[in-house]
């Protein structure tokens, strides 16, 4: 078997053993393969049991040791807290990490900020009862006011934000704060220095998952790679690959808001219960944002993610649509 796991961190599988299953966590994904965990600390390298079987970074899974082909097979994954979700092009559900507490999204003067993944990315956090925090990285370069109101906006719905230097340092001890009791995933475009804050945050981490990615050819074209972390000093962090962009899964978000939380307060007041906050006439949510109560761009943001909706709902065809508001 391709082994894609550092040396050092690879403990050699016993040829014999008293218990043959045993429980552990997911600490690392990498396409088919995995890293587990064991409660006694013990980092073993591992694969699913099948091609049915999916895991994910933070699952808790049962293992058990093949003593004939000297590898651990995951044979099951324990239920899950939460999960984080993506959609296909055919609109199906795929995981991405399982029993997070707060979802931490990265932006940056530099790369132009895409606030509609952010948007999109919080929509799905919600949704599962994930706490959401937007992380300003490069606050050296300076930070323009158009991005100032927008973390002022996202501070209005109830989201943590965080501004931070992972160059200068400024700002990671207010995060380390943050997640000190936190379990919680990393995502972001390309580029905004996601691999510095994990390297601020836990020295050397990146230079670990780099070399996860030479030792294997299926490294080059993956993008399920995932990683979890111990913080020093307490929490955890699971770091994932950039993204250009993200679409929710259709079937974890809750289907009459899509996870926006200010459309969420707002919609009761709508004049329909069914009110698609669209164009209906009455609508509470439009009549907000004409009056300026809710931000503009939230709520274009929300249109688009309807639109993506229902596109997605299409592709599945009539038989697997999801539920409808």
């Amino acid at each position: 078997m391709l082994s894609w796991i550092l040396a050092k961190a690879t403990l050699p599988l016993p040829v014999t053993t008293a218990a043959k299953e045993f429980d552990a966590e997911v600490i690392a994904t990498f396409g088919r393969h995995a890293l587990v965990r064991d409660r006694a600390g013990a980092e073993i390298e591992a694969r699913p049991h099948g091609r049915r079987l999916v895991i994910a970074c933070g699952d808790q899974v049962r293992c058990v040791r093949d003593a004939h082909h000297q590898e651990v097979h995951v044979t099951e994954v324990l239920p899950r807290r939460t999960a984080l979700w993506r959609s296909n092009l055919r609109g199906g559900a795929e995981i991405i990490v399982a029993n997070i507490s707060h979802l931490v999204a990265v932006i940056a003067p530099r790369p132009e900020p895409d606030f509609f993944v952010v948007d999109r990315y919080f929509a799905a956090a919600a949704s599962s009862g994930i706490a959401s925090v937007l992380v300003a990285n490069k606050a050296d370069l300076g930070l323009d006011q158009s991005l100032i109101d927008e973390l002022a906006a996202y501070e209005a719905i109830g989201a943590t934000t965080v501004t931070c230097s992972a160059a200068t340092g400024e700002g990671i001890d207010a995060l380390k704060g943050l997640l000190k009791a936190a379990t919680a995933v990393l995502v972001g475009q390309s580029g905004v220095g996601k691999s510095s804050i994990v390297n601020a945050l836990v020295p050397g981490a990146a230079v670990t998952t780099s070399d996860l990615v030479r030792q294997t050819e299926e490294g080059k074209h993956t993008t399920t790679t995932a990683r979890l972390y111990d913080l020093p000093g307490g929490g955890r962090l699971i770091d994932s690959p950039g993204v250009r962009d993200f679409s929710p899964a259709i079937d974890h978000l809750e289907p009459g808001t899509l996870g926006y939380t200010d459309v969420a307060w707002l919609a009761p007041s709508c004049r329909f219960l069914d009110c698609r906050h669209m164009r209906e006439p009455g609508c509470a949510v439009i009549a907000a944002v004409q009056e300026g109560k809710m931000h503009a761009r939230r709520h274009e943001s929300y249109r688009r993610m309807r639109r993506l909706y229902d596109r997605l709902a299409a592709a599945r065809g009539p038989a697997r649509r999801p539920r409808q508001p």
